[in-house]
């Protein structure tokens, strides 16, 4: 239905038109006779729709539409209400606290780490003042122009690259308001110009914080003590449970990993409500960290530089440029001095080690960073065989009064297997094999003669792990080696040969695949002076409680099976040594002493490892001394030199026997 008009008119002069089915009519009058014209014409049209087939001219919308526009509208107002309800009550607390986080923050405090003493309470580590310069990502500007003038500049400023602020961005972008170190060790001087200027650069702070110091200037201490680093994505989630956050320092090597929840103590929390530049406004509440315990080693630091002091002279001698020593007291496993040479700087590190410093240690063919004493794996030499003797004792194929003798060695078929000594050593019995080294003796208790049938490799690797052989010990220091002990077995499963009596010779005398640790040779040496109790070795003494020391207990049991009597023929052998065999140069000290001397053949040409271990005072052993010299020469020339030299230093500065 449409509406014309052919010109305008004034409003009381319009005539108005209605198009019909038939043409245009029109009609003048009054408004209201306008109306009933119209109305009559809609009813007419109505009905002759109806009743002729006829077209209804209007504005009309399909059915599909409306079901369509419905859909559409129904859809927007469910998904509208829908999101509303997962923001504001399925993740509202999370969204409650995102919001509260712009507004309040929790900042972990971390308690000032335990300090170290050695056993006669000198400071071995402490924690020395330091500034670091801190940045918050939180707090920085967005990125842009602004965000990486402020970097260049700070980076500048701290005289630091800018490609190393960047990537502490990228390690830590999940930890967007935990304060990350950009720069530690700052001097005094330095941060006081930095104080000023960080009061004006967003993100950035100057905090007083404190830096690991290791005062004593003993090289030889920092494979016992070690030293922190940055904690790794393993260490975290090993340790996240316990408060570690990824910007935290954590014990990488020696005390300070082993003793990690004693020294780390328990951390605290500071909430703080702050604006939107990250400035503090008020302080909710607090709760204050826990410092770390006091440790208190076995460590004797004195003895421990005496020995640094006089290895340097003796490798000199030697020609010789690696070396382990270990002194412990074979009563309780208390390690007295731990000595891996060659040694670094743990302060190196804690003061922040340079790319070039670390080369210089890593490219060291002597590898200084290497805890020698503790997992360095060797041939033992002939100080394995008081562990031999003992064996044969224990297992009555032998007595204190069974003698071979030694004329030069033995011969099985074509090989031949010597004695030391040219000519041989003459009658020998148990206590001379041990005093004068005596192949031949260990060759037929170990693997037989003629028509003795000796104790062969499964009774002798049965017995070496009674002694701690073949296994860790369970000293408190990560990374102990656990040396190894040759089989039947293992031969010719990995090597495709079957066992032959000359392995035995060989493995009798210290020699063949046998592999010890240092400190093998001296918790099995100390298991001897001991009466054949074996003590795990412990650098930690106790923990200082309200300034008196806590001590831990020392965890000892006897050998299996115990045989006092076989025990104390190897001891009487052992000292035999000292008083008639190839350690004499011992004899003349002020307190008796045991031990046994050792030369290990090496791979190639190179020259044999020189061996000592011993004990002291024999009657009531306070000590046990093992030296190991690598490519040092025979044991009883060098290594018995310098064990005289700790056994001297210790009778008079820290004996308790009455001389």
């Amino acid at each position: 239905m449409r509406f014309f008009s052919r010109k305008k008119q004034p409003a009381k002069e319009r005539t108005p038109f209605i198009l019909q089915e038939n043409g245009l009519f029109g009609s003048t009058g009054s408004i209201s006779s306008w109306q009933r014209e119209i109305d009559e014409f809609i009813l007419k049209g109505s009905r002759q729709a109806e009743g002729e087939g006829k077209t209804f001219l209007g504005a009309t919308i399909p059915k599909r539409r409306w079901y369509f526009a419905f859909t559409i509208v129904f859809l927007s107002v469910f998904l509208f209400f829908g999101r509303a309800i997962q923001l504001q009550i399925i993740e509202g607390e999370e969204y409650t606290v995102l919001a509260d986080g712009n507004r309040v923050r929790t900042y972990t405090l971390v308690p000032t780490r335990g300090i170290v003493l050695d056993s006669q309470g000198e400071i071995l580590i402490e924690n020395s003042p330091t500034f670091t310069m801190s940045m918050v990502i939180q707090d920085l500007p967005l990125l842009g122009e602004e965000r990486d003038a402020l970097l260049e500049y700070v980076a500048n400023l701290l005289g630091i690259h800018r490609t190393e602020i960047d990537l502490l961005l990228t390690v830590h972008a999940q930890n967007r308001l935990d304060p990350i170190p950009i720069k530690r060790n700052i001097p005094y001087e330095t941060a006081m110009r930095l104080a000023i200027e960080t009061a004006s650069l967003p993100g950035f702070t100057l905090h007083f914080s404190s830096t690991r110091s290791y005062p004593s200037a003993i090289p030889s201490l920092s494979h016992v003590l070690g030293y922190l680093g940055k904690i790794s994505q393993e260490e975290l989630e090993q340790w996240q449970e316990s408060g570690y956050r990824p910007v935290d320092d954590i014990g990488k090597t020696g005390v300070e990993q082993s003793a990690e929840t004693l020294l780390r103590g328990v951390t605290g929390e500071y909430v703080v409500e702050v604006d939107a530049r990250g400035n503090e406004l008020l302080v909710l509440s607090q709760t204050d960290p826990i410092p770390g315990q006091t440790i208190v080693l076995n460590i004797d630091s004195a003895l421990q530089a005496f020995i640094e002091t006089q290895l340097q002279k003796t490798l000199e001698k030697a020609g010789a440029t690696r070396a382990s020593i270990i002194v412990m007291d074979p009563k309780t496993g208390g390690v007295r001095a731990l000595v891996s040479w060659p040694s670094y700087d743990s302060n190196l590190f804690a003061r922040g080690i340079t790319e070039d410093q670390y080369a210089v240690l890593i490219e060291d063919q002597d590898q200084p960073l290497f805890p020698r004493a503790i997992a360095g794996e060797f041939a033992s030499g002939s100080t394995f065989k008081p562990f031999i003797a003992y064996t044969a004792l224990a297992e009555k194929i032998v007595n204190e009064h069974t003698s071979f003798v030694s004329t030069g060695g033995l011969s099985i078929n074509e090989w031949f297997f010597p004695d030391w000594k040219a000519g041989g050593h003459g009658v020998t019995d148990v206590r001379k094999a041990i005093a004068e080294s005596v192949n031949t003796y260990f060759y037929i208790i170990g693997g037989g003669y003629d028509t003795f049938t000796g104790l062969g490799v499964a009774k002798i690797t049965q017995y070496a792990d009674y002694f701690g052989f073949g296994s860790p010990t369970g000293i408190d220091l990560q990374g102990e080696a656990d040396g190894f002990l040759p089989s039947k077995e293992w031969k010719e499963e990995i090597k495709g040969e079957r066992w032959y009596v000359g392995d035995t010779y060989h493995l009798a005398i210290g020699q063949g695949d046998l592999l010890v640790t240092p400190l093998q040779i001296a918790s099995a040496t100390a298991t001897i002076a001991n009466d054949g109790r074996f003590c795990i070795p412990q650098v930690i003494e106790g923990v200082m409680k309200e300034d008196e020391e806590q001590k831990f207990e020392p965890i000892c049991k006897p050998i299996t099976d115990l045989d006092t009597y076989a025990i104390q023929i190897v001891q009487e052998g052992m000292r035999q040594t000292v008083t008639a065999g190839s350690a004499q140069y011992l004899q003349y000290l002020s307190e008796a002493v045991a031990g046994k001397t050792g030369t290990a053949q090496t791979p190639g040409d190179r020259p044999t490892h020189a061996w000592f271990t011993g004990f002291g005072p024999y009657k009531d052993p306070e000590i046990v001394v093992t030296i190991l010299i690598e490519e040092g020469g025979e044991g009883s020339t060098f290594a018995v030199p310098l064990a005289k030299e700790i056994f001297e230093w210790w009778f008079l500065y820290r004996s308790t026997s009455d001389v």
